[in-house]
């Protein structure tokens, strides 16, 4: 394995749980997925943004930092490698999008001194869908708080992820457009995307559209 910790990111409907957690049966690996439907804040900050934004990020933060830290502090000598359905600077991210300037240079200065103790994956895989795809995927997991999200959340932030790889020179970044892919129901087309996030990459920005 040439990786010890990968992360898996994407907009919201990218399918980022399912191709973490399928890499992770494969290969034997600790998977850490991301406890979103345990956020009481989610359903509300869906019907009033402006209102739950800040606390909703807040909780977020708290919840990704406590959970990586107690995951990735422990070495398991049965698990080769991890693989997370997130990456914690997602959390920026989101917040970027939905908070006002000042909460976010308070919340961006948190994010700073608690992201010092956490390490970086190894490797950062970010599963590119169009705006369409993305709302027609949430439109068929039917989580009943997600139904009413808009395309131009779901534009903005895409927008927010491609910005912030854009400023990554220091990480090792794939990014795979997955709009001709199935990885889920198609054997040929997941075996496919697994071989492109197992090659061995050098540091900088990678991508790839297999058709």
């Amino acid at each position: 394995m040439k990786y010890n910790y990968i992360a898996i990111e994407g907009t919201i409907g990218a399918g980022k749980t399912s191709l973490a957690g399928m890499l992770a049966e494969e290969y034997n690996a600790r998977l850490i997925p991301e406890q979103f439907e345990d956020n009481d804040f989610l359903p509300k900050f869906y019907k009033d943004p402006s209102k739950y934004a800040f606390p909703l990020e807040l909780s977020f933060l708290a919840s990704r930092f406590q959970q990586l830290k107690n995951e990735l502090s422990v070495n398991d000598l049965f698990k080769p490698f991890t693989i997370s359905d997130y990456f914690i600077n997602k959390s920026l991210i989101f917040a970027r999008q939905t908070l006002a300037d000042d909460e976010y240079a308070l919340y961006s200065k948190l994010f700073s001194i608690i992201n010092l103790s956490l390490p970086r994956p190894d490797l950062l895989v970010y599963l590119y869908l169009s705006v369409d795809r993305l709302k027609s995927n949430i439109q068929k997991r039917g989580r009943p708080y997600e139904l009413d999200i808009e395309n131009e959340y779901l534009t903005k932030i895409q927008g927010g992820y491609f910005e912030y790889i854009r400023q990554q020179s220091d990480t090792r970044i794939l990014i795979i457009d997955t709009n001709q892919l199935d990885f889920v129901n198609n054997t040929d087309h997941y075996q496919m995307i697994k071989g492109i996030i197992m090659k061995d990459y050098p540091l900088g920005i990678h991508t790839i559209a297999p058709f």
